[in-house]
């Protein structure tokens, strides 16, 4: 049932906003690659099956990191992906490195980039001690302000840069390539990290951001209620909060509460089949390899007497 939003969209804005465009491509590009696997079961299935994992966003698994990031539903695909998968890390309150989170991601994600693995750990550790072990859900929270809003805070960290040095931020560029390759955050000093810049005309920057932004960005409101709770903050001060905020992840819509990150019921049922399984296999390969074992170690029955037997001793 077609909701009134999209009735109220002419086609081409509805075809833009879902990037109905982009998921056809990358549709027929892997019909071509594969089209003899394909022919064996029909076109029309392909598209069924493909369109279906759209939906469920399991179309996002082990792919390029080109598509991953191409769509906002791609993005959260990937994070609902993440946190799923790996869940079990918060739930036995390991604490990993951030080269580690990032191998982790690139069992998702093969060419998943360093570099914003190491944005979203110095959101959590504030500094370049890069080494220093982090909890999943730290991690998740600020990883995923940092990859579905990527392009918004390059743009957020040059508005910075420039308050700081007092120059106008009208003078920003907003990333418009579709291409993966954003500005280089600039680098923010000692000076930046522990003065900040006044609030006040830092959220005014950023609503006018919003406006004319082209890529995902956070609900202006949102962004409002935590730099008006403040006088001056930092950039590193600005991420923590957005990757604490409540409503935020609500809107976002990723990722659960983080109260209820270590809960999936269904994904719990999944695994007990999935354990219950691999342990009934190998309770039966090991029945099945004892069996011969058994058979040599029994003594053998005492030989039958000879006329029993058939048999006579030489002479």
């Amino acid at each position: 049932m077609l909701s009134p939003e999209r009735l109220a969209l002419p086609d081409y804005e509805y075809l833009a906003q879902r990037h109905v465009l982009t998921y056809m491509e990358d549709a027929v590009c892997q019909l071509l690659e594969n089209r003899e696997d394909i022919s064996q079961y029909g076109i029309a299935r392909f598209f069924t099956e493909y369109f279906n994992s759209v939906c469920q966003g399991t179309h996002i698994l082990f792919r390029e990191f080109s598509f991953i990031q191409a769509t906002p539903h791609n993005r959260a695909s990937f994070l609902r992906a993440f946190w799923r998968c790996f869940r079990t890390v918060g739930k036995n309150g390991d604490l990993l490195t951030m080269k580690e989170y990032h191998c982790l991601l690139q069992l998702l994600c093969p060419d998943f980039p360093l570099e914003l693995t190491q944005k979203a750990a110095r959101i959590v550790l504030m500094d370049d001690a890069m080494d220093c072990l982090m909890s999943f859900s730290d991690f998740l929270f600020a990883f995923q302000i940092q990859f579905y809003y990527s392009e918004f805070l390059d743009s957020v960290a040059a508005i910075y840069q420039d308050l700081l040095s007092g120059k106008s931020p009208n003078t920003v560029i907003v990333p418009t390539s579709s291409s993966g390759q954003h500005r280089q955050r600039p680098a923010l000093g000692e000076a930046s990290m522990l003065e900040g810049v006044e609030a006040s005309l830092f959220c005014q920057c950023l609503e006018n951001l919003c406006d004319r932004h082209k890529y995902s960005c956070p609900p202006p409101a949102l962004v409002k209620e935590i730099l008006s709770s403040v006088q001056r903050l930092t950039f590193y001060g600005f991420l923590v909060a957005l990757s604490k905020h409540h409503g935020i992840n609500q809107a976002l819509g990723a990722l659960p509460d983080k109260g209820d990150l270590m809960h999936d019921p269904a994904m719990d049922e999944e695994l007990e089949r999935l354990v219950l399984r691999s342990r009934l296999l190998w309770s039966s390969r090991q029945h099945r390899a004892k069996e011969p074992e058994a058979l040599e170690r029994e003594p053998s029955a005492p030989a039958p007497p000879p006329h029993l037997a058939g048999w006579e001793p030489r002479e």
